[in-house]
């Protein structure tokens, strides 16, 4: 039979083909053809003989053809042809789909949906008819019978989509009808119930089936729906890392089948390639990213994951969204940063945002997951870490000086977000071998190239990844010796940081520490005095680190190495040896540097010190090298005074005196050196044997006999008595200055030196006194020669040779010191409140100092812990003189000159407070349990911050209730503002929920409430304490409200005739504080609060945005309920408190401007609530009561207000100008015209402000259907034109002035213009 179908499908004519066809049954035609297909013969060629003898024209024929083709889908689907058979039939099948009528084609389509939705395909090679057939259903016009209805063509193929894409799909067909999809013409709306349905399917699919179905998703995205394909790739990949951290923090048991970490970390690389991919094939796909998380920047980063994150920095790799995606991510992070400070200074806000998203976290997750082959995302880490830092670092500043902050989120967002950086950028490089090389020579090339600005950011991370593996940048010893060579270029604290930064590298590398010592030693004779200045530093980091057989193993001496070079020096022994070698060599360059500047040898003086703590077998060397210099400036004769030849330490260049030998420091350097010295070595040579007493022997003699020389020395002697020329504009006043500065230094020098030999010896006190009347006499003549009146030490406030240890004893000695057999020694400093004041001011010094720059001039001052525990002592001892002897009884005594001991004292607890804070925020709990005198080790229960701060804000609260309960004449403003200050500083350790927290805040308010004090800044202090301590628990709107009603009362109304009830809330607030202490502070208060609501209806916007499926109205209005409901309550209150302020009768200046200002900023905070809610109008919920209430209120009680305030502020100027006008006629006219232009120009923008507000109050109006402005009364027409006729009778005054200038004429001429001006103003702004 086969072989008649085939001899008359030859002939020419089909007619025979087609009557016997005709009679055939279709069993019959249909085992034949399956009989042929499934042996593999002649399948392809009996296939196209029937089609040509079963033409569609006829209804049998098409008939027929149909029974053919599902037998052949069913043939396909079995599985039983060769590969072969398949595909010629296949190919045939596909050819003749378009001859079929429409009606036909339907049947078809339903069969192949039947089939996918109830699982029936087996082998899914049938799949590839699919697509031809729903295109020819497309491309029929015709009605066609479609369920009970008829459709045209395109109708029902969009039927046939929507009725596959809601039915079940079976897992192993998934990715083979996704692709299918890509040959078919859809519509915009068919594409989306395809990528919706493949989207769902993610989650039943094995995790190694979703890269290709994402794939044919994303080739599919290019008819459309790109935004959805790409959030719902985001969102998947999102919540599996959220499932995968939830089970390993082990929150909670999760029935889905757990993945290999490992497994999904190359799926999601895999996927991230794919999209990467797709969108250099279509830019489009790359734009509707960012545009999409850029949408969600405004909201809640709900988008923004780590998944995202990897998937934009894969992106940068494509040139056209490289800038895009950086400047994108790098806003994202500081907004991200700005946001959680906003948080953390806002109580009400964090109850809203309770889980705030940290990006920087997210950031850091993707440097951790790219270690799975994620090579793609490795380099846009490595620039995004480097375009944080440049952007976000230091900037330059005066001196050029950056101190560091804590590292809590009070630093700015600027400062996190370089932190940020360089944290990427370390973690990189531990994780990332292949790109440790580039990460290290673009620090590098930053580190020499930035000289000029700021770069300790970079050096610390130059520093933290060396010391993370010293061995491994060992290859990188090139790029190192290369930046050696530009040492002599860098300023001095560049160099001396970055070879802090690479002294592992000396320890495990010969060839670095060679080429660097080739270096320092060129630089040490080169021209520049900062590149011997390097040579120096650089020598005395080498003498430093490179330890001597036999040196001191103390703690002091530990070196700030990596745990991988430790290993290293494996022949210690020999390598000690060699070191000594190698010291001696260094030492013996030194020695050169004493010939030089003042400069270099001040370094090296500096820095002797450290090098004998670390290495204490260069002391010989080291004490040798010392006394040698100072017998050059030693006169030996023991009756010769002066006993130091203060002549040879200055030199003379024509007109210049230099100071040559900075004498004051070298005496400071062997002072410290031999006290450490005796303390550390001498007892250790002492117990091994007894050795001969040596050079520090010769040393104390020497010093003994300067401090008794000194003391019989007389002012006379140094040329520096009251006759003397102290000027800065002649060779003898610089001169006699340098001498007297090196006299003072001396003086404190021999003062420690005394006290460290004096064993309590009342002999020694006298002296060390006598040698404080020199300093004194010495610092009087210079206070009073520079004309700086009784400031003390006026040549120089900011330091003192007094180390910081010694501080801290001297005042213990001084004042806790309550040894029986110290008594009367101590008695004689005691005596001299001068003394005491000095010791107390030199501890201000310090303290002062190390808020300025982080660290302390000194033995240790760069020693954090030292540092921290000599705080804590002097802490200790100030607080305890304070609380023991008050200021008022000190001063009951006789009275001196110079501030009282007790209030230096408070001074100096505060200056300590503010700096542990800054410097020590984690060891406050530390610092204070310090304090606390009644802490003994015993105790074994662990005391809260809470607990022990509210101890400590007790003892201020009494001094400040006793200060207030005194006499108004003997009322200490100083004193006050100090206590003030100090129980702010300590309220910040009380948590916010505690009791002590709740009693602080009670006290305050009470203070604040019962206590009138006319004194500015007392009631500045007080209640900025009361409002941070507010803002800490609640919002502060209210206590606003209280204080502007206070300040209505005591400054009285706009309005004459009208008399203002007084509230009286707060005593504090008074005529003299109301205006404008109080108004300025809460004015600046409101000003954070519409801050604070202006994010938050940013937030509300962005999450109305981000509403891609839209929910039921009801159900977003109640997740939005609690935002818009404070925003509502805080806008409301903040309009009562303007409501009081805009009555009062302020006086001209800085209120009435930020006044203005902020009403600027209430009206467009208003419109901007009112635009968001003219975004999210739904008729089904209308406006919130709350709302209208809102809008009432803003027209009833603020608005005509404003206009009413403007008028004052505006017949206030007039009144002014005219003022000024007639007393001065000409000189001052102008400056008082450019006041009143500048005073009066937020009134513009104010206006303007109020204008936009009801615009669009009437937008709303008109879209809700409510009379949101029948309260408000709509401004009148402001005609702002030139009016020519008045404008010529101005010009024309003008020029008559010029000419005449008489008075009368003047006076006369102005007047009635004058009044025009004023009556069209008030008319305008009526």
């Amino acid at each position: 039979m086969d072989q008649k179908i085939l001899s008359l499908a030859a002939e020419k004519t089909a007619d025979g083909l087609q009557e016997f066809l005709q009679i055939l049954k279709e069993d019959d035609l249909t085992d034949l053809l399956q009989n042929q297909a499934v042996r593999g013969k002649t399948a392809g060629a009996l296939l196209k003989a029937i089609f040509k003898g079963l033409p569609c024209s006829e209804e049998a024929g098409a008939l027929k053809r149909l029974k053919i083709y599902s037998c052949c889908i069913q043939l396909l689907e079995s599985g039983d042809l060769q590969k072969e058979v398949a595909s010629e039939i296949t190919g045939l099948l596909m050819l003749e789909v378009h001859r079929f009528p429409g009606q036909l084609l339907v049947e078809l389509a339903n069969e192949f949906v039947s089939a996918i939705n109830e699982g029936k395909l087996t082998n899914g090679k049938s799949l590839e008819l699919l697509p031809i057939i729903l295109t020819a259903l497309g491309t029929k016009k015709e009605n066609l019978t479609y369920g009970k209805g008829e459709l045209s063509g395109e109708e029902c193929k969009k039927q046939l989509i929507n009725t596959l894409c809601s039915g079940r799909w079976d897992h192993q067909y998934v990715i083979q009808l996704t692709s299918m999809f890509k040959a078919v013409p859809l519509t915009t709306e068919e594409v989306e119930f395809v990528v919706e349905k493949v989207l769902k399917v993610f989650s039943k699919l094995n995790l190694q089936e979703i890269p290709p179905l994402v794939y044919q998703l994303l080739v599919l995205s290019s008819k459309g729906s790109r935004k959805r394909v790409l959030v719902g790739i985001i969102a998947f990949f999102n919540k599996l890392d959220q499932q995968h951290n939830e089970e390993q923090s082990g929150d909670e048991y999760l029935d889905l089948i757990t993945v290999p970490l490992d497994e999904l970390r190359h799926v999601e690389g895999t996927i991230i390639l794919h999209i990467v991919f797709a969108i250099k094939l279509d830019f489009e796909l790359g734009r509707e990213l960012l545009r999409h998380l850029k949408a969600t920047q405004q909201g809640d980063f709900s988008s923004i994951c780590p998944f995202s994150i990897a998937l934009l920095l894969s992106v940068t790799r494509i040139q056209r969204f490289e800038e895009q995606v950086f400047d994108f991510l790098k806003s994202s992070v500081i907004k991200n940063f700005k946001d959680l400070q906003l948080l953390q200074g806002s109580k009400y806000i964090q109850s809203l945002f309770p889980n705030e998203c940290c990006i920087s976290t997210m950031i850091l997750e993707v440097v951790n997951n790219s270690v799975h082959s994620w090579d793609h995302v490795t380099q846009g880490l490595v620039e995004f870490g480097f375009i944080l830092m440049d952007s976000y670092g230091p900037k330059k500043i005066l001196d050029g000086k950056t101190a560091e902050t804590s590292s809590g989120l009070s630093r700015m967002p600027n400062q996190h977000a370089c932190k940020l950086g360089a944290n990427i950028l370390l973690e990189t490089f531990k994780i990332h071998e292949m790109i440790r090389q580039e990460i290290l020579e673009q620090v590098l090339n930053r580190v020499v190239t930035r000289a000029s600005s700021p770069i300790n950011h970079f050096l610390d991370l130059l520093s933290d990844i060396i010391k993370y593996s010293p061995l491994v940048l060992q290859s990188c010893s090139s790029k190192v010796i290369e930046t050696f060579d530009y040492l002599s270029f860098l300023p001095v604290q560049t160099v001396q940081g970055l070879l802090k930064a690479v002294q592992p590298l000396l320890k495990v590398s010969m060839s670095i520490r060679d080429s660097l010592i080739l270096v320092l030693r060129k630089a040490m004779f080169a021209s520049q005095l900062d590149a011997r200045k390097s040579a120096v530093a650089g020598f005395l980091l080498l003498l430093k680190n490179f330890k001597v057989l036999g040196s001191l193993s103390s703690s002091q001496c530990s070196q700030s190495i990596g745990v991988s070079q430790v290993h290293v020096d494996i022949h210690s022994r020999y390598n000690s040896v060699a070191n000594e070698t190698f010291c001696l060599e260094i030492m013996d360059s030194l020695k050169r540097c004493l010939g030089q500047q003042a400069d270099v040898r001040l370094m090296l003086y500096e820095g002797f010190y450290d090098v004998l703590r670390r290495n204490s077998q260069l002391a010989n060397s080291v004490m040798q090298t010392l006394l040698s210099q100072l017998k050059q400036f030693y006169e030996p004769e023991p009756d010769v005074l002066p006993p130091l030849k203060l002549e040879a330490c200055i030199l003379t260049q024509g007109d210049q005196v230099f100071l040559q030998e900075p004498l004051d420091y070298l005496l400071c350097c062997i002072q410290h050196c031999l006290a450490w010295y005796k303390s550390r070595v001498v007892p250790l040579q002492q117990e091994e044997e007894e050795e001969e007493e040596g050079f520090y022997q010769y040393l104390d003699d020497m010093l003994e006999s300067i401090t008794n020389r000194m003391i019989k020395s007389e002012l006379e002697d140094f040329e520096l008595d009251k006759s003397a020329d102290f000027s800065q504009s002649t060779g003898i006043g610089i001169k006699n200055n340098i001498c007297a500065s090196l006299v003072m230094g001396i003086c404190e020098v021999l003062i420690e030196y005394n006290f460290f030999i004096s064993n309590f010896s009342k002999t020694k006190f006298e002296t060390i006194l006598s040698l404080f009347m020199c300093y004194k006499k010495l610092s009087d003549i210079l206070n009073e020669k520079s004309g700086k009146g009784k400031t003390k030490m006026a040549n120089r406030p900011t330091d003192s040779f007094l180390s910081m240890k010694f501080v801290s004893d001297l005042l213990t000695a001084l004042f806790r010191d309550s040894t029986q057999s110290h008594e009367e020694s101590l008695s004689v400093l005691r005596s001299s409140n001068e003394f005491m004041r000095y010791a107390v001011n030199v501890a201000l010094m310090k303290v002062q100092q190390l808020k300025e720059t982080g660290h302390v001039s000194g033995p240790d001052g760069q020693n954090p812990e030292k540092v921290f525990q000599n705080l804590c002592d002097i802490t200790r001892v100030l607080l305890w003189r304070y609380t023991s002897i008050p200021t008022s009884v000190e001063e009951s005594g006789k009275r001196e000159k110079g501030k009282n001991i007790s209030l230096l004292c408070l001074e100096g607890i505060q200056k300590i407070l503010s700096a542990v804070q800054q410097f020590y925020q984690p060891k406050c709990h530390q610092f204070l349990k310090a304090l606390d005198a009644t802490d003994k080790e015993e105790e074994e229960e662990e005391v809260s911050v809470s607990e022990r701060a509210a101890f400590q804000i007790r003892q201020f609260q009494r001094s400040l209730l006793n200060l207030l309960s005194s006499q108004e004449e003997d009322f200490k403003s100083k004193e006050a503002l100090l206590l003030a200050t100090v129980l702010t500083s300590l309220s910040k350790l009380l948590k916010p929920i505690s009791a002590e927290f709740v009693q602080m805040l009670s006290w305050t308010s009470k203070i604040c409430t019962e206590n009138s004090c006319e004194d500015a800044s007392f009631c500045k202090g007080m209640l900025s304490l009361l409002f941070n301590l507010h803002v800490s628990c609640k919002s502060p709107v209210g206590l606003l409200r209280d204080l502007s009603q206070d300040i209505h009362g005591h400054l009285g109304d706009i309005d004459e005739d009208v008399e203002v009830e007084k509230t009286n809330n707060f005593a504090l607030v008074n005529l003299k504080t109301a205006a404008p202490t109080v108004c300025l502070l809460v004015l600046s208060k409101a000003e954070k609060v519409l801050e604070e609501v202006d994010w938050l209806i940013t937030k509300l916007k962005g999450q109305a945005n981000q509403k891609i499926i839209p929910e039921a109205s009801s159900q977003a209005a109640l997740t939005n309920h609690p935002m818009e409901k404070t925003t509502i309550i805080q806008l409301g209150t903040l309009l009562t408190f303007f409501h009081e302020l805009v009555q009062t009768a302020l006086p001209s200046g800085s209120c009435v401007d930020t006044l203005l200002k902020d009403l600027g900023k209430m009206y467009t905070t208003l419109t901007a609530l009112v635009k968001y809610y003219l975004q999210v109008y739904q008729p089904s919920t209308g406006i919130p009561k709350n709302m209208e209430k809102l809008v009432k209120l803003s027209g009833s009680h603020l608005t005509p207000l404003c206009y009413s305030f403007i008028s004052y502020v505006q017949n206030k100027h007039s009144r002014s100008l005219k003022c000024t006008g007639e007393k001065e006629k000409t000189a001052a006219g102008p400056t008082a015209i450019a006041r009143a232009l500048r005073e009066t120009k937020p009134i513009p923008n104010l206006i303007f402000a109020i204008e936009q507000y009801e615009k669009f109050l009437i937008h709303l109006s008109k879209r809700s259907k409510v009379n949101l402005m029948k309260h408000i009364k709509l401004s009148t027409s402001r005609d702002f034109k030139i009016k020519g006729n008045i404008l010529d009778v101005v010009l024309r005054q003008e020029e008559d002035e010029n000419e005449e200038g008489t008075a009368s004429e003047h006076e006369g001429q102005n007047k009635e213009p004058a009044k025009k001006k004023r009556k069209k103003e008030m008319k305008c702004l009526s």
